[in-house]
């Protein structure tokens, strides 16, 4: 697969460069109050916040899984999804290929979902390379972002999951600084909720703050408590975390790394298609149990109405 990048470039004139046909020489900027810009920004993410209080999906990590589900998810108009990263900046460990290396080592057929979302390649024969991880990450972060029913909640972290008679009902926020640093200067700092039919996890391996949700399932007896991630094999590691991702609890989906966590699955090292795939997959999970839920609540309101 091949692709053709245009660049603009600035042409000198008499009166100086220009950028698609202004002038910047003697550049000025419109004049704002600072006042104005604090409004802007706190009325809109306030905004956010009241909307997505009560979302269809949450999806808990904004890593190469995660926004593969975002993607795939918010196809479909009608599904409100929010975002939750604990970092800054959203991506996770898909901003480089691996050791500090750029290149992207996709295997087939998974680049068909690079097709997707318009991520040239140089083709291989089993596998495709894209020229560095950081242009799949922008290019479906900035992809995600556009879609008019995706919130991304950044420098945000989950602390917990709210539950209610066994099923995943949403979950419990903090401000990342606060949960990483807070707690332990402050002797309360009560969180926030964000309520959800449906929460897609997808925490990657054990870390600082990996496979969060598995840790806080096995923790409550939700799902038991196994021998956590294998040692490295790509062949078995990519099939077994697309195969295994599903809903592992009612309300509960989970994609990408941390399933090996969950179900003992090798580690993969620097290839990516499997995140790609069970981020795709994630979303049918998603998708699946939201029509449970509709169909069991349909059930309800027929029994009550006889």
């Amino acid at each position: 697969m091949s692709s053709t990048i245009t660049t603009t470039v600035s042409s000198p004139s008499a009166t100086g460069y220009r950028l698609n046909g202004d002038v910047l020489e003697n550049y000025k900027f419109a004049p704002i109050r600072e006042a104005q810009v604090n409004r802007e920004m706190t009325q809109r993410y306030f905004t956010d916040m009241m909307e997505y209080a009560e979302s269809d999906v949450v999806i808990v990590g904004a890593g190469s899984a995660g926004l593969s589900c975002a993607w795939e998810l918010s196809k479909d108009p009608s599904i409100k999804i929010a975002i939750i990263e604990q970092s800054v900046a959203p991506g996770g460990g898909c901003w480089l290929g691996g050791q500090l290396f750029s290149a992207m080592v996709v295997r087939k057929p998974a680049q068909k979902f690079l097709e997707d979302i318009g991520v040239p390649f140089e083709e291989k024969e089993n596998y495709v390379v894209v020229k560095h991880a950081a242009l799949f990450t922008s290019t479906i972060l900035s992809k995600v972002l556009q879609r008019p029913n995706v919130k991304l909640f950044n420098a945000t972290a989950v602390e917990d999951l709210i539950v209610k008679q066994n099923e995943v009902k949403g979950v419990v926020t903090n401000w990342a600084l606060v949960t990483l640093v807070g707690h332990d200067t402050q002797s309360c700092m009560d969180p926030n909720v964000i309520e959800a039919k449906v929460v897609v996890s997808g925490c990657g391996h054990d870390g600082p703050l990996g496979a969060a949700m598995v840790k806080r399932l096995q923790s409550i007896g939700l799902v038991e408590k196994g021998n956590g991630m294998r040692c490295l094999d790509m062949n078995a590691a990519e099939d077994e975390i697309v195969d295994r991702t599903r809903e592992i609890v009612p309300g509960m989906v989970m994609t990408g790394m941390e399933l090996a966590e969950l179900d003992g699955a090798s580690r993969m090292g620097p290839t990516f298609g499997a995140m790609l795939i069970s981020g795709q997959r994630a979303a049918h999970a998603a998708r699946a149990s939201l029509q449970r839920q509709r169909d069991a609540e349909k059930q309800s309101q027929n029994k009550i109405s006889n």
